[in-house]
């Protein structure tokens, strides 16, 4: 190599005639992320995506609170209707995600959607904690009778929350149901 040789920033020995178009620094293919407007390096690509986090500290706590009291009141309902809150989880979920994104003042995150599906979890679990506490305490009786009456008490809950659960991820996360 002469000394006017082009080496990438990242990889010295690595000899290269591509430089990032924001930066100007050497890169090397391996390096070089392809972007609408040509190749740029895995740092300035990572700086333009700080941008578009916007989420406070606080939206955190407001998704989880948000999105629990929401699942947790479909919940509730699904042990009144039964099989049909199976078609209404995705309703209930869509809807949930919408009124984050409200209470957030749609300011966004990479992990916002984590915050929103645990508290769409924890506020669905309290409508099953008694079966699951029955079904505990009666392991002694006959275990087939057992687990198919509270197995057919947890059914509807559980599918309601997997349901609700994976509308409100998808929706915030940016597809529209």
């Amino acid at each position: 190599m002469n000394e006017l040789e082009l080496t990438c920033t990242y990889h010295p020995n690595r000899p290269t005639s591509l430089r990032c178009n924001r930066c100007g620094q050497p890169i090397c293919s391996q390096c070089a992320v392809r972007t609408p407007v040509g190749y740029r390096c895995k740092t300035c690509v990572r700086e333009q995506q700080k941008i578009f986090e916007t989420a406070n500290w606080y939206d955190f706590p407001v998704a989880f609170v948000v999105s629990a009291v929401i699942c947790g009141a479909g919940s509730i309902l699904s042990s009144f209707v039964g099989f049909f809150i199976l078609l209404a989880a995705g309703f209930v979920g869509s809807f949930a995600a919408r009124i984050v994104q409200w209470a957030v003042r749609h300011r966004r995150s990479r992990y916002l959607w984590l915050a929103a599906a645990a508290g769409g979890i924890i506020g669905c679990l309290p409508i099953m904690v008694p079966t699951v506490v029955l079904m505990i305490l009666s392991a002694g009786q006959d275990l087939g009778s057992v687990l198919l009456g509270a197995g057919m008490g947890l059914l509807w809950p559980a599918g309601y929350m997997i349901i609700a659960v994976s509308f409100l991820v998808a929706n915030i996360r940016g597809f529209r149901l």
